[in-house]
C-alpha cells in the first residue's frame, strides 16, 4: 500500500496479535506451533481459492459530505437500493440493507445471486408516524421491507454491476414468510406449541454454511413483534435459507434466542461444526454452538441438521471457559440455597424456577439462562470472524458508553490447541477504537487473502460529527494489515454518506469487486421535504434510499 501521512498506527495497543497473525498468514504458525494457514474455517470467502489482492490504495480522509468517498482509483456502482424493482413479479428491494453474501453462478466471479438482510424501515417509507402508532398500512409495509432481498447481479461488459430483473432466483423473504422451527424450541410451550413461525425482520447481519446457504440474524425484534401483535418467542433467531432454492426456510432454536448480530463457521478439530454468535446490546454475552454430529461434505446441504442438534455455550471471560447453557446447567444453579441473582438478572430464584423448565425455555429466554450460568456480559458483542490463517476468532465489542467504553474494540480469541471446539481459551484487545486509531466503534468484520482485516464502524447517527465522536466524521470502512511493512496501520477506505452507517463487506471469490451496503442515508430527517441526506442522488429523487454497491478497481500483484 502506498505511503501516506494520514495513516495511524497503533502498534502500541495491539500487543502481539498482529505479528501473530502475520506470522500465521505466511505459513509461519503462531499459537506454540499448532496453527498453520491450512486451519479450517469458514470466512467471508466460504472455501473458495482466492488470489491474493495486493490492495494497493490512497487512504482517504475522514469525510462529512453526503457522498460514498472512495480512496483514488476505486469506483463503485449501485446494483440496487431501496424500492426497486428486483424480478418479473414485481417485488420490491427492502430497506435498511445490512449483510451481504454473493453466490457464483457456474463459479462466475461476474454473474451471482446476491442476498441481502434488511434491517429495519424509516420515514423515507412509512412517512410521518402518529402518536398512536403505526397506521395497518404502515405497519404492512414496516414487515414487508424488512427481512431479505435474494437479488441477480452481474458485471457487463464495461466493468459495469447491475441487478437481472428477470432472473428466476430473485425474491423477498420478508415478515410474512413462512418458516419452519427446528431445534430444542420446536412445538415447545415456550413457542406456543408453533412449529412453524411468521416471517423474519430485524434482520442484521449474518454468516454463510460450509455447505452454500445463508445464516440470517434476526437482532432488534421486539417492538416489529409487539406492533403486529406476533408471539415474541417466534423471532431473535438464526434463520437459515438457500438462495438458489425458496422452499428452503428455517429457524434453528438450537442457537439461542437473543438480539444476533452475526454467524460465523468454523470446524472442531474432530469436524463438528462450530458457529459463533454475538448479541449486540449492551452487557451481553458472545456464545458458540457444537453440533454432535460431524460435517461431511458428500451430504451438501442435508448438513443443516447439524444445527438442530448441539450444545450452546457462552464465554466466561474471567475464566477463559466455554460454559454449556442447558438446562441442566441451569437447574444446578437454581438449587442451590445460597443462589444469587448476577447482574443483569432481575428475576427471584422462585420465579427463574418457574420459567426454566426445559431446554426450550432455555434457549427461548437464553441472555438470562447465559447469565445464571456465568456468562461474562459484555461491551455489545457484534460481527464475529474466524480468522482464516490461525483459527483465531475476532469480535467486534462496539461500544458501551454505561461503562465508559465509548469506542469499543475488536477482542481476539485463542481457543486452547488451536482447536474451535475447546472449552477453554485465551484473550486479547486486539485493537481498540479512538483517536489514537481513527477509528470508533466497530461493527462489521471481513478478512481478505492477505489477511488484511476490512473493519466498518457503527457510530450512533444522533452521535456523528459531535463532542468525542467529532474527529471521526461520518461512518466509514477501514483496513488493517497484518503482514508487510505496513502491519498494524489503519487507513481508512470509506466514508459513508450523512447519517448513514455501512455494513455487509462481502468479497466476490476473485477479490475484484466488493458488496458494501450504505445503510440509512438521511436517517435524522424529520421533515420529508428537507431531508438531511439524498444519497445515492438519482436525478429528480427527493427521498435518500439505503443499497448495495458494488466495488471495483482492486488491484492484483
Amino acid at each position: 500500500m502506498e505511503k501516506k501521512l494520514d495513516r495511524r498506527t497503533f502498534l502500541s495497543y495491539l500487543g502481539t496479535g498482529a505479528a501473530a497473525l502475520a506470522a500465521a498468514s505466511a505459513g509461519l504458525g503462531v499459537l506454540e506451533g499448532k496453527a498453520s494457514a491450512m486451519s479450517p474455517a469458514a470466512d467471508h470467502l466460504f472455501g473458495f481459492k482466492t488470489n491474493k489482492v495486493s490492495g494497493y490504495f490512497k487512504p482517504i480522509q475522514p469525510s462529512k459530505e453526503d457522498k460514498l468517498v472512495l480512496p483514488e482509483g476505486f469506483r463503485y456502482d449501485v446494483v440496487a437500493a431501496f424500492d426497486d424493482v428486483i424480478n418479473k413479479a414485481g417485488e420490491k428491494f427492502g430497506q435498511g440493507a445490512d449483510y451481504n453474501a454473493f453466490f457464483p453462478i457456474d463459479g462466475s466471479n461476474t454473474r451471482g445471486l446476491l442476498v441481502t438482510n434488511h434491517e429495519y424501515t424509516n420515514m423515507f417509507l412509512l412517512g410521518p408516524i402518529a402518536d398512536s402508532g403505526k397506521t395497518k398500512e404502515q405497519k404492512e409495509k414496516d414487515l414487508y421491507y424488512q427481512g431479505m432481498s435474494v437479488i441477480e447481479v452481474y458485471q457487463d461488459k464495461d466493468g459495469v454491476w447491475k441487478m437481472d430483473t428477470s432472473s428466476k432466483h430473485a425474491r423477498r423473504i420478508t415478515g410474512f414468510t413462512k418458516f419452519d422451527v427446528t431445534g430444542p424450541a420446536k412445538g415447545s410451550a415456550a413457542m406456543n406449541n408453533a412449529t412453524t413461525a411468521q416471517g423474519t425482520f430485524a434482520n442484521c447481519s449474518g454468516g454463510v454454511t460450509f455447505w452454500n446457504t445463508v445464516l440470517s440474524c434476526e437482532e432488534n425484534f421486539i417492538d416489529t413483534a409487539e406492533e403486529n401483535n406476533l408471539p415474541e418467542s417466534h423471532y431473535g433467531w438464526v434463520v437459515e435459507v438457500d438462495p438458489f432454492d425458496g422452499k428452503f426456510l428455517k429457524k434453528h432454536t438450537a442457537l439461542g434466542r437473543f438480539n444476533h448480530e452475526n454467524t460465523a463457521m468454523g470446524l472442531t478439530a474432530d469436524k463438528r461444526v462450530v458457529v459463533y454468535m454475538g448479541d449486540d446490546k449492551k452487557d451481553a454475552c458472545v456464545y458458540k454452538f457444537i453440533s454432535n454430529g460431524k460435517y461431511d461434505p458428500s451430504k451438501g446441504r442435508a448438513n443443516s441438521a447439524l444445527l438442530e442438534n448441539g450444545t450452546l455455550y457462552v464465554a466466561n471471560l474471567k475464566k477463559g471457559a466455554w460454559v454449556a447453557v442447558t438446562y441442566e446447567a441451569v437447574s444446578k444453579v437454581l438449587a442451590s440455597e445460597k443462589f444469587k441473582a448476577p447482574y443483569g438478572v432481575k428475576d427471584t430464584r422462585e420465579e427463574l424456577q418457574a420459567k426454566f423448565k426445559s431446554q426450550a425455555d432455555v434457549v427461548v429466554n437464553c441472555h438470562e439462562a447465559a447469565l445464571l450460568v456465568g456468562g461474562t456480559p459484555t461491551d455489545r458483542p457484534e460481527d464475529i470472524e474466524i480468522s482464516p490463517f490461525d483459527n483465531t476468532v475476532f469480535i467486534c465489542h462496539t461500544n458501551n458508553d454505561t461503562h465508559g467504553n465509548i469506542h469499543g474494540h475488536i477482542t481476539r480469541i485463542f481457543e486452547n490447541e488451536n482447536d474451535l471446539g475447546s472449552l477453554g481459551f485465551d484473550f486479547e484487545i486486539f485493537a481498540a477504537g479512538g483517536r489514537q486509531s481513527g477509528f470508533s466503534s466497530p461493527d462489521n468484520l471481513a478478512f481478505d487473502s492477505n489477511g488484511n482485516l476490512w473493519v466498518v464502524t457503527d457510530i450512533s447517527t444522533s452521535s456523528h460529527n459531535k463532542g468525542v465522536y467529532k474527529s471521526f466524521m461520518n461512518n466509514g470502512l477501514f483496513v488493517i494489515p497484518t503482514t508487510g511493512k505496513h502491519m498494524g496501520e489503519a487507513m481508512q477506505f470509506a466514508s459513508g454518506p450523512v447519517d448513514s452507517e455501512l455494513t455487509g463487506p462481502f468479497f466476490t471469490p476473485d477479490e475484484r469487486t466488493l458488496f458494501l451496503s450504505v445503510q440509512h442515508p438521511g436517517e435524522m430527517t424529520e421533515d420529508l421535504n428537507n431531508p438531511t441526506s439524498l444519497w445515492p442522488h438519482r436525478p429528480g429523487d427527493k427521498k435518500a434510499r439505503c443499497g448495495v454497491v458494488a466495488i471495483s478497481g482492486f488491484k492484483f500483484g
